[in-house]
């Protein structure tokens, strides 16, 4: 599974990294970085409820 997060969207709530901190970090400067963009199967739950948990609906998967 691959991240995809639609940056135009995404205003860096840190929900994601909240729920997936191995997969999201927020910077200082309030932007999203991806830390790994093909999420391994022990952390696909994690993902999800990260892509749930999004209040734009922001982060999606390929």
């Amino acid at each position: 599974m691959k991240v995809v997060v639609d940056y135009d969207l995404c205003e860096a709530n840190a929900l994601c990294m909240k729920a997936a901190p191995e997969i999201f970090r927020v910077e200082d400067d309030d932007t999203l970085t991806v830390l790994i963009d093909n999420v391994p199967d022990d952390l696909k739950e994690k993902a999800q409820e990260a892509a749930r948990l999004c209040p734009r609906q922001a982060i999606s998967y390929e």
